[in-house]
């Protein structure tokens, strides 16, 4: 009997990590981040507490010395709409005038062709389109400088239609951060984007521009209150979309790890590389690890990958399967190597984990779908993709796999998301 107590408990430890374990790997980053120098951000230099936009910009500026070491502490809610009185600026505060149904009225009841003849207003109402998002943009964005941990503050920090971008930054850490991705008032819809159109937002909740050693960790990327679902209805009887990426990553990033965290309620969700053209600037970098992400109702890209190494471990993927186009797309020349991920879609089979973007490699080691294996291999062989994708993580950096099914959704369900499990700073 104290032998099989003996065994029972040696087996617990080896499939489920403990406090301590988890505890000690948030001190740290796993997968890329960790590699060369590592990530360590702002850690030993001088320390900021923030409340308001006003002083988020300012402790980013640090006295005029950006790049130097710094913790920035978010504390309760930033809204990137923020005025230097406190007031929220709207639509109309960037571009008074401006009206989504006459900017639509001037593309014709189809969608097809914009002209700024149409109508009388067209001309004015394309001018304030343009006007509107620029200054949106400048309002909202807030840059990351190298050399900087934003971390939220206990339980309850968010950051609600801020911008946050890294622009050549380096060795950067944001975690505890609820980031509520910012409707754009002045998405374009674009007649020959696809079949029928499509609408195109500018403003991701983050993204990441020529950025390296960069770890995210413990954050939760939603729309939040204004989910695409309830914006106005559009062309060919659809919702306008307002909301571009929660996360996207591009021009050379480099050394990113994405760890416990939370992707809900979105449709293209995380897209690596600038463009299947770009390969000057991407190819042999988008080095980017996904570890113990729970993926929440995302349409797709979860990632999209072009040009990179990504390696995606022990995530949760759930959702409902009509709203569901696919979890991992192969861009060009992209490098997946997924292990052990679990799906669980409400019907469906595992080709909804995986779909082709011209690419040609894909493995996949030990994922499961709705409770059996997800054999994604053969999905991808099926797909016209090799299953060599000429590298693997274990020959890069140290990493641990959570082993069973269980394990993986009890652990990442938990842990996974702002203010969740979270060693506070």
């Amino acid at each position: 009997m104290r032998r099989a107590a003996v065994a029972l408990i040696a087996c617990l430890c080896l499939c489920w990590p403990t406090p301590a374990s988890a505890s000690a790997s948030e001190r740290d980053p796993v997968g890329w981040a960790a590699t060369g120098p590592g990530t360590t951000g702002g850690a030993g230099g001088t320390t900021w507490t923030v409340r308001t936009r006003a002083e988020l910009q300012e402790a980013l500026a640090n006295h005029g010395d950006p790049t130097a070491p710094k913790v920035i502490r978010v504390v309760g809610d930033i809204n990137g709409h923020e005025a230097a009185d406190g007031s929220l600026l709207g639509e109309q505060d960037y571009a008074p005038g401006y009206d989504l149904a006459r900017y639509m009225s001037c593309f014709g009841e189809d969608g097809a062709e914009w002209s700024d003849t149409r109508h009388d207003y067209c001309k004015q109402q394309r001018q304030l389109r343009q006007t509107g998002s620029v200054r949106e943009k400048a309002q909202i964005q807030l840059t990351v400088p190298s050399n900087t941990t934003l971390v939220g503050a206990g339980d309850g920090a968010r950051l609600l239609g801020v911008f946050l971008t890294v622009n050549t930054g380096t060795n950067i850490v944001v975690r505890n951060l609820h980031l509520e991705a910012p409707v754009d008032h002045f998405t374009t819809w674009s007649p020959g984007d696809g079949t029928r159109g499509s609408w195109n937002a500018r403003f991701d909740a983050m993204t990441v521009i020529t950025g390296k050693h960069i770890w995210i960790d413990h954050c939760t990327f939603t729309d939040g209150r204004f989910p695409d679902r309830e914006a106005p209805l559009g062309f060919h009887g659809e919702h306008v979309q307002r909301h571009d990426g929660l996360l996207d990553i591009e021009d050379g990033s480099d050394f990113i790890t994405v760890s416990d965290s939370r992707f809900e309620d979105h449709d293209k969700a995380i897209l690596i590389g600038s463009g299947d053209g770009r390969g000057d600037r991407d190819r042999g970098h988008l080095k980017v690890t996904f570890l113990r992400n729970l993926f929440t109702d995302i349409t797709q890209r979860a990632p999209r990958v072009r040009f990179g190494q990504v390696h995606v471990l022990n995530n949760v993927y759930r959702g409902r399967t009509a709203d569901t186009l696919y979890a991992l797309g192969v861009g060009v020349e992209s490098a997946i190597f997924s292990e052990r991920n679990v799906f669980r879609y409400r019907q469906g089979a595992p080709a909804l984990a995986v779909a082709d973007y011209g690419g040609d490699r894909f493995h996949d080691t030990g994922s499961w779908f709705n409770g059996g294996p997800a054999r994604l291999n053969a999905v991808a062989t099926g797909l016209g993709l090799t299953t060599d994708v000429g590298w693997d993580p274990a020959d890069v950096y140290d990493y641990r796999s959570l082993p069973s099914e269980s394990a993986v959704e009890r652990y990442v369900v938990h842990h996974a998301g702002a203010g969740r499990a979270y060693e506070r700073p």
